[in-house]
């Protein structure tokens, strides 16, 4: 999905009518999701790098589960940035639609934070096409039969997906 703000901002509406995205006040499972986020991350630093023995699984399987270990990374930390908004999702669409909506500042909010010296609190809209592009690539991953992944591919999604951590836990630190 192409990043457009008014169209997340319609999307946000329109699942939160259909409750895929609900208000929530239990602020406390944004400390859980960090820790499942940057834990998360670390198990996939170590399948990513991880060479197999002859007679241990392929590497192209170890890779699948890189991928999908940093997507889910990423993920818990989008809900940990969602409910420090005072939301929760109930999928990965809404958790992505809730990212644009929800953190993506205006150009009149960048301003102000920059003014501000807070510009470190500023998701950038390549934030969300991160998470988009870790979201197909661990969908692919999941439920294709078969694909391969060069290691500078693995590696990118893996960066991403370290990025885009850090900057929740800095915005929310």
């Amino acid at each position: 999905m192409h990043f457009d703000k008014e169209e997340y901002n319609k999307l946000f509406k329109k699942y939160l009518d259909e409750k895929k995205i609900i208000k929530s006040k239990e602020s406390f499972k944004i400390k859980l999701f960090m820790g499942k986020s940057e834990n998360s991350l670390q198990i996939a630093r170590y399948i990513k790098d991880y060479t197999p023995t002859k007679d241990q699984p392929k590497k192209l399987y170890w890779d699948y589960w890189a991928i999908t270990i940093s997507y889910y990374s990423m993920l818990y930390s989008a809900k940990a940035a969602i409910l420090s908004k005072g939301y929760e999702v109930d999928s990965h669409e809404a958790a992505q639609i809730s990212l644009g909506h929800l953190l993506v500042p205006n150009e009149i909010e960048k301003e102000d934070l920059e003014i501000l010296d807070q510009s470190y609190k500023i998701f950038e809209e390549e934030y969300v096409h991160y998470f988009e592009d870790a979201r197909k690539e661990s969908r692919i991953a999941r439920y294709s039969a078969i694909k391969t992944y060069t290691k500078r591919r693995l590696d990118e999604i893996f960066e991403n997906a370290t990025k885009f951590v850090g900057k929740i836990s800095l915005m929310l630190g």
